[in-house]
Order: C-alpha cells, then structure tokens, then sequence
C-alpha cells in the first residue's frame, strides 16, 4: 500500500531568514489521526515570535525536517478513535504543541483538547490570527493575573501593557476592556499608537521613555496590573517601580539575565510568567481549558466582542511566503497578525 505524501515548509539547519535553506518546500508523508488527535486540513496560518525564536540560528542540524507553525485554522478530515469533540467536516482553530510538528503543511495532527471550533463569522484567515496570542493573552489576564471578568469588580482598577500594539497585546486590550479595566497601552510609534487605540486602550505611554512620569501626567501613581510582553529585562525597574502594592506583574518573555525580585518585596507584589504552550507540553490535567477558552472566544467574536487582529494577508503557504513572514516578524516592525493562506 503506498504512503500519501503532502506538502510542507520546514528546515533542517537552522539559518538566518535571508538564507534559502532556512525554510524550504518539503515532501513528507500525511499523518493519520490516532487516540484523542486530529487530522485537520490546514487552511490558513500565523506567524508569530515564537516561530522566529525556533528557527533562529543554531548549531543543531536535523535529521528529519523540523516543521514551525503554531496557529492554524482548518477542516477536521479524521479523528482518532478517542475523540469526543470533533467529527470530520468541523471547522477549527488552534496554536497546537511546542513539543510536536507545526502546522506549516496541507494536514496537521493536534489533540482535540487545545482545539476550538472555529467563530462562524469570520473566514480561515481571520480565524487563524487569533489562536496563539488569544490564548497566551487569555491565559495571562484570567489565570496568571487572576483578573475578574465581571466588569464590576474592576471598577477602577488599571492595567499597563508594555508592547500593546503587537498580537498579543492586540487581542489583551480588547480582553481587558471587556473585563472594565482602565487600560494603559505603551506604543511608540504614531501608527502603533493609533492602532493600540482602536483596539481599545484608553491612555499610552512610549516605552522608550520612564513610565512613571508619563503615567503621573495621566493621572495615576500606580496600577494594579502589568502584562509585559516585550523584554522583561529592559522594563524591569519600570514594572517594579510603577506597580501597586499588592498588585501583580505577568510577562511572557524571557529574561536574558537575572531580575532583582527584591525590588518587588516591599509592595507584596507578585510576579508569574505566562507560557501558552504549558498545558500542551506537560499535557497537565486542565489541558481541556483551552479547548474551553477557544470555544468561549468564538463566542465573543461572533458577537462582535472581540475582532480579530489581521493586518496582512499572503498566499499560498510555501518557503518563499514564510520566508518573508519571518523576515517582516523579526524587523520588530509588525502590527497586529500576518497570515498566510491555501486558496
């Protein structure tokens, strides 16, 4: 019996993205669906950081491709005999598993319980933007912040995003007024600035400048909140300096070098990360939430409660695309989400 094959985009030395090889178009075999995974016919993709990150130069060379990819949005065609959610035909979407293949290829196995069903009112594209940054921004509000959702309970309560204009903060603005905060954006540039606002933020700072300062000529001494997500290290005394006593700082990047913790001691303030891929990876016993999460986003942006960050579109998926998807990703000059897609 032959094996069916399918295109994807992998690598398998790890280059700079101006180098050819650093991903290239591959033949590979076509997965089958077994226990709770899905085999979903991948529409449309993202690309984000975390896709940069791994490819980044390094001395590894692989054996077999190293396939990237963490948002998809797709049509289930098997599932394996364990599945309870899904059935062939449904629409999904989702940001998959750090530790298995991505879904840069035509099909794309991934465990139904980081899948959601995708929002009826947008198209694959839209739908593919949001998974990996509506869940690490989702995770990061609700459960490492421990933000209420019911608006009244946060009545006057302040939230800082350091890097609002990118895909997470994109999506954490819009989370964090639906939940009644007052939300502090940080952009730099008159067009992130503008883009920060129309997702919501109510005030911004340059996080270029001190933040104390800026947010004292806005009117407040402190907030209750911080969600960093762009380099820890360079906004730590900020952070430390402007949070509330008692209050909590979130970040979902990683430290080059250690951070004084002390600086936080005397406010009681807490600091936790936010890594969207933990669930998946250690296939922890909640993992279910974000099949949960997924699902209860569609809800809201079919309601019109949260409108996906797309900003530019690219097609088909082949090296050459992505190859110019990481270029402009790691240019730092990125608004919102691209998206490239199989017409």
């Amino acid at each position: 019996m032959s094996i069916e094959t399918m295109k994807a985009v992998g690598l398998y030395r790890y280059l700079p993205i101006t180098e050819s090889e650093s991903l290239i178009d591959l033949e590979v075999d076509r997965p089958t669906a077994t226990g709770r995974d899905l085999l979903v016919q991948v529409k449309a993709i993202s690309v984000n950081p975390v896709d940069t990150k791994v490819r980044a130069p390094k001395d590894r060379v692989e054996e077999s491709p190293k396939i990237l990819g963490w948002d998809v949005a797709g049509i289930v065609k098997e599932t394996g005999a364990d599945c309870t959610l899904f059935q062939p035909g449904d629409e999904v979407y989702y940001a998959g598993s750090i530790t298995r293949q991505g879904g840069n290829s035509d099909f794309h196995l991934v465990d139904e319980r980081i899948v959601g069903k995708k929002p009826k009112s947008v198209d694959f594209a839209e739908a593919a933007a949001l998974p990996l940054t509506a869940i690490t921004a989702w995770e990061g509000i609700y459960d490492r912040l421990g933000v209420a959702k019911d608006p009244e309970a946060n009545r006057n309560k302040t939230i800082l995003h350091i890097g609002a204009a990118g895909g997470v903060g994109s999506i954490a603005t819009q989370l964090s007024k639906l939940a009644g905060l007052t939300v502090i954006g940080t952009a730099s540039r008159s067009e992130t600035v503008d883009w920060v606002k129309q997702q919501g933020a109510d005030y911004t700072i340059n996080h270029h400048e001190e933040f104390l300062p800026q947010l004292q000529k806005l009117g407040f001494e402190t907030v209750d909140y911080i969600f960093c997500l762009n380099n820890t290290d360079q906004h730590w005394e900020n952070m430390a300096t402007t949070i509330a006593p008692q209050g909590t700082i979130c970040s979902i990047v990683e430290t080059a070098n250690p951070v004084n913790l002390g600086l936080l001691k005397n406010k009681s303030a807490s600091f936790v990360w936010e890594f969207m891929f933990t669930r998946a990876m250690y296939e922890t016993e909640d993992m279910i939430e974000q099949h949960h999460l997924l699902n209860e986003l569609a809800i809201l942006v079919d309601s019109n409660k949260i409108k996906s960050t797309l900003t530019e579109t690219m097609s088909p998926i082949h090296a050459e695309n992505l190859r110019l998807a990481h270029e402009k990703l790691e240019s730092g000059k990125m608004i919102g989400k691209l998206v490239l897609t199989n017409n």
